[in-house]
């Protein structure tokens, strides 16, 4: 299963769309992380991002754009009806598949202190990786907002930072930075511009004031609808159902003489919220989500659609793309051999030298996944340049040129795969030598798959050399895949004669 985790940061930013693009370039230029969805209120000022990928990956995207941030807004100038302490106001990761919540609230912790160190800005830990009970509450730690904070930061103990110096920064203020479940950002525009309504409502479903559980709510006046609006984060929609806060805030609303106008979800919402919302609302008892025609239609997610995808006639996945999966593969099992390893009796004078290797290995195996969408992306563009318009000559000069750029590109990928297959076998020398010997096959196998990994990765860079006509290019290319041949191929004719001997 891949790793995968979703981050939703909220930037003090809602009417001024060049900055938030610059925001979101900033993510995009993370390779491995893909961009879900992106929200601008001009009446909040906020706007919501969120983008899917492997920890690593999203951990440098959620840096990038709170550094981006941090250059462009500034809160001393900044006015809106949403609560705020940071540029980047909050960071919150969500556990999506294969990384547990004590993953996911490591990964928090470490980007609060690179956000310290780096930025020089303050950072308070929130939700599940809160460091003390009152800080779960996001409320709690925005209390009193960017102005209120710059004295109380410096002279309140309890106002001190997780992590960096007890003093906001002087243009983006704090971030906060968290681990949550999937929340539904949801908000109810009432027939009325009366505030205070909103606010009577909020309360009467929000948990802190009495509420629902899993309800947090606070009201807003829009003034560009003139209107106002309840603004609501429903933190566990599975306990506490959309259909049943909504229908609350209906009954609300009609107490005070005002009637519900619209609904809106900001970002993105599982599924299953709304199918509970189907239920409820057309009496379906017996609905079962297998009656949906897309579930039906999609098949299940992993490495048999891979598997499929690999096999049709599509060129994209193809050879690079299965290479890079040998690479992660072998690191895997590299990963493996190394558990199996560490804390079992006999092995104890090479722990910390294994400890160490596997340490690195993550981050090596998640790298190869991300070249495997590399790979596929890569090749897509070299099929859109051959399809460039060739009628002229001008046009045939400009489609020559692109498909030799796009080879360059197509041709680099798998040099990576093959840079990092290298590099991964280097590193793990001490789990071949020193593993654990009921699991010294499994290392030989992971020598194999990272040797295919290399050697599959090559055959696509030279069959894009081909097409390239910079020849200074295609020269220094070809030298850097014979001296990486070279010293790949002593590595795994090593490994396997020490596999050989400890099985022996």
């Amino acid at each position: 299963m891949r790793r995968i985790v979703e981050c939703v940061p909220n930037f003090s930013e809602g009417r001024k769309p060049e900055v938030v693009e610059q925001i979101v370039n900033s993510i995009k230029s993370v390779t491995g992380v893909t961009l879900l969805d992106q929200e601008m209120n001009a009446d909040h000022n906020r706007a919501v991002i969120s983008f899917v990928g492997e920890p690593e990956a999203v951990l440098e995207a959620a840096f990038r754009a709170t550094k981006t941030a941090a250059e462009l807004i500034d809160l001393n100038q900044h006015q809106g009806e949403h609560p705020r302490i940071g540029a980047t106001d909050v960071i919150p990761f969500v556990p999506i598949s294969g990384v547990t919540q004590a993953e996911c609230i490591e990964l928090a912790k470490r980007l609060g202190k690179r956000i310290a160190d780096e930025l020089g800005i303050p950072v308070y830990l929130y939700e599940l990786a809160a460091t003390r009970p009152d800080r779960q509450d996001l409320a709690n730690i925005r209390q009193g907002e960017f102005e209120g904070l710059k004295e109380a930061i410096k002279t309140d103990p309890e106002r001190a930072p997780d992590f960096g110096r007890p003093e906001l920064h002087p243009t983006a203020g704090a971030t906060v930075v968290g681990v949550r479940a999937p929340l539904i950002a949801y908000n109810i525009n009432l027939s009325t511009p009366d505030v205070k309504i909103a606010d009577k409502i909020a309360r009467a479903i929000r948990f802190r004031s009495g509420g629902y559980r899993y309800v947090k709510a606070l009201g807003f006046e829009l003034k560009e609808k003139n209107c106002a609006q309840v603004s609501i984060n429903m933190t566990d929609y599975t306990k506490t159902p959309l259909f049943r806060v909504f229908e609350t805030v209906k009954r609300e609303a009609e107490r005070y003489g005002v009637r519900v106008v619209e609904s809106e979800i900001v970002g993105l919402v599982p599924q299953a919220a709304l199918v509970d919302c189907a239920k409820f609302y057309l009496q379906l008892n017996d609905f079962k989500k297998e009656q949906i025609l897309e579930n039906r239609l999609m098949p299940a997610q992993g490495l048999p659609d891979f598997l499929n995808e690999l096999a049709s006639s599509a060129p994209v996945p193809g050879g690079g793309t299965a290479a890079a999966l040998n690479g992660a593969i072998g690191t895997a099992l590299f990963t493996m051999v190394a558990n199996l390893t560490v804390g079992k009796k006999g092995y104890e004078e090479f722990e910390e030298e294994i400890k160490a290797v596997r340490e690195k290995l993550l981050a090596r195996r998640e790298r190869f996944v991300s070249l495997m969408e590399e790979d596929a992306e890569s090749f897509k563009l070299v099929m859109q340049a051959y399809k460039l318009p060739k009628m002229t000559e001008v046009e045939r000069q400009e489609r020559d040129k692109a498909i030799s750029e796009a080879l360059k590109k197509a041709a680099e990928v798998p040099l990576r795969t093959m840079k990092l297959a290298l590099e991964v076998m280097r590193l793990v020398k001490p789990v071949v030598e020193y593993g654990n010997k009921n699991s010294i096959s499994d290392a030989g196998v992971g020598t194999l798959n990272l040797d295919a990994a290399f050697r599959g990765a090559r055959l696509n860079v030279l069959i894009n050399l081909g097409g390239i006509k910079d020849r200074e290019f295609v020269t220094g290319m070809q030298e850097t895949l014979d001296e990486l041949s070279s010293e790949m191929d002593g590595l795994v004719k090593e490994y396997l004669g020490i596999v050989t001997r400890r099985m022996a």
